[in-house]
């Protein structure tokens, strides 16, 4: 299940405009890394456009991200280096969240942080569902938490706006 399912869903408006206006649009042609494995971030990305390979050092693939996927989330919440690295399959745009200004809002706005961290909570718990057969990636609707289903609307709309903000739809 798409990131945007989580997040946007569980935003404000003002929430969305503000990434837009402090995120960095990058580009990255196909093969080359975003995240490489063992090094510290400095950042959150957004998959805006194109796919994403996310593998282990023995080269093995543990995920394929997309548009509207999120990628160095992990490296966010624990502060840890990446466990997997990440290269673009194709061009590959992601909008790039400083680790530093992210914090900063967090701390500074409780009501953010409590919708950042609910978000990303819930990504994370699908992603584990997922990778222990548990379900997850892909769950129908009438498995989705009933809180979760009450955003769905909106998420579309917002990662919509993001890239309107963004000058990409």
């Amino acid at each position: 299940m798409k990131t945007i399912l989580y997040f946007f869903g569980l935003f404000h408006d003002d929430d969305i405009h503000w990434f837009a206006n402090t995120g960095q649009v990058r580009t990255l042609a196909p093969k080359a890394v975003l995240i490489r494995q063992g090094v510290p971030l400095d950042d959150l990305f957004i998959v805006l456009d194109g796919q994403a390979r996310v593998a282990l050092a023995d080269g093995r693939v543990v995920a394929t991200r997309s548009t509207g996927d999120m990628l160095g989330e992990m490296s966010f919440v624990d502060a840890a280096p990446p466990s997997a690295t990440v290269t673009a399959l194709d061009s590959l745009t992601v909008l790039a969240m400083n680790r530093d200004r992210m914090r900063a809002r967090l701390e500074a706005e409780p009501a953010f942080a409590a919708r950042f961290y609910r978000a990303l909570a819930i990504l994370l718990s699908d992603r584990l569902r997922a990778a222990t057969g548990q379900g997850g990636d892909g769950l129908a609707p009438d498995e989705l938490d009933e809180t979760v289903l009450d955003t769905l609307s909106m998420a579309g709309t917002r990662f919509n706006d993001l890239l309107a903000a963004l000058g990409r739809a």
